[in-house]
């Protein structure tokens, strides 16, 4: 794995094993150029996305070096808290009080790296009366008011994608905290925890909404009958011949294109007269299926009538746009989003593939001065896995 380059280069974090949003968030750190080593288990275990070793199919496993460890064993605590103490970052996604049980809580950690930032990522947060109990994204969602205001008015919210609550809310929310809180260290020289909950996350996301609410601009109480929930029908989606759009033309002057492009008269479809919506609806559902999705892109194509094709997931990358760009890359054989945002100074080098568990057992070791007769002493008592490096 070549030296990591980015606007975190020389940063080292360390990467407690999980699930969902803690490896997102580090997938991030290390995109942006941080030196990630996933403490992993000795065994493979619970929900993975680990495929066989060279695969690469663990995309947020990508850009890490590994280290297995068995917490369990005294020993192996005592190696994760010397790595700690090289650490500037350190990230899990336990139930509250179990890395205190582990040994590796804050305290713990702080006792040996007082300028360690510690992430928590949690569902429920650290504490109130759920923070012990088990969820995942759609739990999360529901309870904020998000799920409450997706999906069509006469049916049960649809299960979205879980990018609001693990994503959004969860891990990118984790990534600010620990950006924040090493700023503030250069400061104090101090570190702190950043208690990132899903359920928090959620509900910040939800802060434009909560302000129209307040201002009687949105329909708490209705979906599908507001401006941005597909109420709108200048911004919703319909089916062509043989896929579907996205419309979202929500300004007016984006409106007009859209009617220019459909060869409809503005003046009889007046954009917010809400009475005449059904049938607006209807007018566009009947031309959008007049014709394939082939035919849509190109009569939209460098207007600003905010008309986007629906692609799946592998149209996505052969788009000219996002080809242009770079959006996704290709990484040993499998096509996956490339590092985000961009840096003119201090540009992201390219993802490296995920390794095998405990790839780097014995380099990390090695780093902290144990020799390979100690490493593969561990190894024989069990308390570390070394892996194949490839």
């Amino acid at each position: 794995m070549t030296a990591p380059a980015g606007p975190l280069a020389g940063v080292r974090v360390l990467e407690v094993q999980g699930i969902g949003p803690g490896p997102f968030a580090a997938m991030v750190l290390a995109d942006l150029g941080a030196d990630v080593i996933r403490i992993d288990r000795t065994a493979a275990g619970g929900l993975t996305l680990e495929g066989p070793p060279g695969q690469g199919h663990d995309v947020m496993g990508r850009s890490r070096r590994s280290v297995a460890v068995d917490l369990k064993q005294a020993r192996g605590v005592e190696l994760v808290l010397q790595l700690v103490a090289t650490a500037d970052v350190l990230i899990e996604g336990f139930r509250p009080g179990v890395a205190e049980r582990l040994g590796i809580g804050p305290d713990a950690c702080h006792a040996v790296n007082p300028g360690l930032v510690y992430g928590r990522m949690t569902g429920w947060g650290q504490d109130g009366p759920w923070a012990s109990m088990a969820g995942h994204d759609l739990d999360y969602i529901a309870l904020t008011g998000a799920l409450a205001g997706i999906g069509d008015a006469d049916a049960p919210p649809p299960v979205p994608l879980t990018l609001i609550g693990d994503f959004g809310g969860g891990g990118m929310l984790l990534v600010v905290g620990v950006l924040a809180a090493l700023q503030q260290r250069h400061a104090s020289g101090r570190g702190q925890v950043v208690d990132a909950a899903m359920v928090d996350g959620s509900a910040l996301l939800m802060a434009m909404f909560s302000g129209m609410a307040s201002m009687g601009l949105w329909n708490t109480r209705a979906r599908h009958a507001n401006l941005l929930d597909g109420g709108a029908p200048f911004y919703s989606t319909y089916a062509c011949a043989d896929g579907h759009v996205a419309v979202g033309a929500l300004e007016p002057q984006f409106y007009a294109a859209l009617l220019d492009g459909l060869d409809l008269d503005a003046e009889e479809w007046p954009q917010y007269d809400m009475a005449r919506w059904p049938d607006l609806r209807a007018r566009l559902a009947e031309i959008f299926a007049g014709a394939d999705r082939a035919h849509w892109e190109a009569v939209f194509s460098g207007t600003d009538a905010c008309v986007a094709p629906v692609l799946a997931l592998h149209e996505a990358p052969d788009h000219p746009h996002l080809a242009a760009r770079g959006t996704f890359v290709e990484v040993d054989g499998v096509v996956q989003p490339a590092p985000a945002p961009r840096f003119s100074a201090t540009p992201s080098g390219p993802p490296s593939p995920p390794v095998a568990r405990g790839a780097h057992t014995a380099e990390v070791l090695g780093e902290l001065g144990l020799s390979a007769e100690e490493v593969a002493a561990l190894e024989g008592a069990g308390v570390v896995v070394v892996g194949d490096p490839g």
